[in-house]
């Protein structure tokens, strides 16, 4: 089942990063107005799944305060960083990024649940801190789009902290044993009405783009990366844990790279190659079987 989960969300979410490009190529609505949409549809099925077939479970006060707070980690603020990123640097180089959820996930889970990392944690991080800037170095020495480039670097893990500050949520959900698909959809419906909250704010109109491009996006997003994408990895975090089940953010960035070379014109060099590698290493030594150790999960 497990296995299942990981394949489920390494091939959605390694596809949807090439459809917020495709829809912020659209470039019709704001990006608060885009999140707004995507996560209001995808809360709108869940929760309407949940109700006729009877599993919407009831929520306390603090539990719905918690949710809302996750909505905006986890279905709001963080998309709008990805969404802005994407003006800047390739989706595929955004997805290699949000692998590092990986170290964020075992940092968080110290400061919030005093689980101790792993002694591996400093050699993951300084392999995928310099991969990072291998990963980049020559677009930005190169071009004079340097700020840009940083721009769309410091968003895309600024939106992965988010990221993993939902994670830490899940996992207070899940100690409190509040049922995982109630809180997500409930999540997800929060995190929309504070995009709509914004956009009103801001003087932006919340009407949809009526254009064949954009609704089919949004519509992929909601349906396919967020109701079936998220409810697999927030059941994988049940089931697993949230640092292993950050594991599947190791592989996706493969499956985003190759859309992104074939749909977004991405090149490869030399720096680029070796600064992956270095990521993908990192995040695996932070689950490498070391003998005498064993693995735990929750249930």
């Amino acid at each position: 089942m497990n296995l299942m989960l990981y394949l489920a969300v390494v091939l959605i979410w390694g596809t949807t990063w090439l459809a917020i490009f495709i829809q912020q190529q659209a470039a019709v609505t704001a990006v608060t107005v885009a999140v707004f949409w995507r996560f209001l549809i995808a809360s709108l099925v869940m929760l309407a799944a949940l109700r006729l077939s009877g599993r919407l479970k009831t929520l306390n006060r603090k539990d719905h305060l918690f949710c809302m707070l996750q909505g905006c980690c986890v279905f709001g603020f963080n998309f709008v960083c990805f969404y802005y990123a994407a003006a800047w640097i390739s989706s595929g180089l955004e997805s290699v990024i949000f692998s590092m959820a990986v170290i964020y996930n075992a940092l968080n889970s110290w400061l919030f649940f005093r689980q101790r990392p792993s002694p591996r944690l400093l050699p993951a991080a300084l392999l995928g801190l310099g991969g990072i800037v291998a990963l980049f170095w020559q677009d930005i020495a190169a071009t004079r789009q340097a700020p840009e480039i940083l721009w769309g670097v410091g968003l895309s893990a600024l939106g992965t902290l988010g990221f993993s500050f939902g994670n830490m949520i899940a996992t207070r959900h899940q100690r409190q044993q509040c049922d995982l698909l109630t809180t997500n959809s409930y999540a997800m419906l929060y995190g929309a009405l504070v995009m709509a909250l914004l956009s009103l704010l801001a003087g932006e109109k919340l009407a949809p783009a009526w254009n064949l491009t954009w609704l089919g996006a949004v519509s992929y997003l909601a349906l396919f990366g967020s109701v079936l994408g998220f409810g697999a990895y927030f059941t994988l975090v049940r089931r697993i844990g949230a640092s292993q089940a950050a594991y599947s953010t190791l592989l996706f960035p493969l499956v985003a790279l190759t859309l992104s070379t074939l749909y977004e014109g991405y090149v490869w060099h030399a720096n680029a190659l070796i600064g992956l590698m270095m990521i993908l290493a990192g995040n695996l030594v932070m689950f490498a079987r070391l003998p005498g150790i064993r693995r735990t999960t929750t249930a």
